[in-house]
């Protein structure tokens, strides 16, 4: 039944709230999500397809399916002729830092296959951000593992990582490699490969609601850590286009007149930055994502009372 099932509107699915210890509530005040009481919540998973966290349609025909659902069964027919794979490649997420991240690294593929993890390389919009945040990204002088390797030991590590002054509007590309951690005050969208493997380095001596720290992971992020990647520099687009990757194309928009979200035959998603937006015949507010699919016939977005800024995200064919 599901398979003749007519696609009639872009998909919305429902977020799948993650709570953190540098979470906070942001993402309801900032985007309306209703977001469990009593909780520091600091992801919000948009767009997923793992074992352990599923997107599920929210409305429309086809309410209730789940994103793998949809990827091993309708794949042409939403998703259009991407490469193959397992599953849905991409991890989208809305991230609120109310206080700052670890310092971290996920690792490259090879690494990641002899460590039993999964690549991650990653790209951050900036949608929000306090006076002052910072983004830390990238190593302010090459080094060595063994060098690196002191100076987790005598506390002097937060001393290697380049911290960067960011506000809204501005995006960071983390290749699979990059030494991270996102600075407290950012209000973040995430795009990603759909992997959950993150090595932590230090935690900022931290501790839970129980008094205890957060596990490190020092062995598997000295192999995982690009040692060479000094002072990278804060995204500049080129016209709309943000990044160009084989995992993803994301560009920025700022609809004003109706346009076409993606030519038939590729599908795209859409997040929502400013103003309201009127696509395939449902309304999406800032916050909010749509999946348009590739054989969906109405493919318009167009702006509702005012100009509006988007984020749309591809995979390349």
């Amino acid at each position: 039944m599901m398979k003749n099932t007519e696609l009639t509107e872009p998909l919305v699915f429902q977020p799948v709230f993650m709570e953190r210890i540098w979470g906070g509530r942001r993402l309801q005040t900032e985007f309306g999500k209703a977001l469990p009481e009593n909780k520091k919540i600091g992801e919000a998973w948009e767009i997923v397809d793992r074992p352990e966290a599923q997107s599920i349609v929210r409305d429309g025909p086809l309410r209730g399916q789940t994103l793998h659902e949809l990827w091993t069964t309708r794949r042409l027919e939403i998703f259009g002729k991407v490469p193959d794979a397992p599953r849905f490649p991409l991890l989208i997420k809305l991230l609120d830092a109310e206080e700052k991240l670890s310092l971290q690294v996920h690792p490259p593929a090879p690494v990641a296959a002899r460590l039993a993890g999964e690549a991650k390389t990653e790209f951050w919009y900036v949608a929000k951000a306090d006076p002052g945040a910072l983004l830390y990204v990238g190593l302010r002088e090459a080094t060595n593992a063994q060098d690196f390797r002191r100076s987790i030991d005598d506390g002097t590590v937060v001393d290697r990582i380049q911290a960067i002054p960011v506000e809204a509007g501005d995006s960071m590309f983390l290749p699979a490699g990059r030494f991270h951690a996102i600075g407290a005050g950012n209000l973040l969208v995430e795009v990603q490969q759909n992997s959950d493997s993150t090595y932590r380095v230090f935690d900022w001596n931290r501790k839970d609601d129980g008094g205890r720290k957060r596990a490190l992971h020092i062995e598997e992020a000295l192999q995982s850590i690009d040692f060479n990647d000094c002072n990278p520099a804060l995204v500049k687009p080129t016209g709309e286009l943000l990044v160009h990757h084989e995992l993803f194309d994301i560009q920025q928009w700022n609809v004003q007149t109706p346009r076409e979200i993606a030519p038939p035959g590729q599908f795209a998603i859409v997040c929502i930055l400013q103003g309201v937006a009127s696509a395939g015949g449902i309304q999406l507010r800032p916050g909010e994502f749509c999946l348009v699919p590739a054989e969906l016939s109405d493919r318009s977005i167009s702006a509702v009372n005012g100009p509006t800024t988007l984020l749309r995200v591809t995979i390349p064919l």
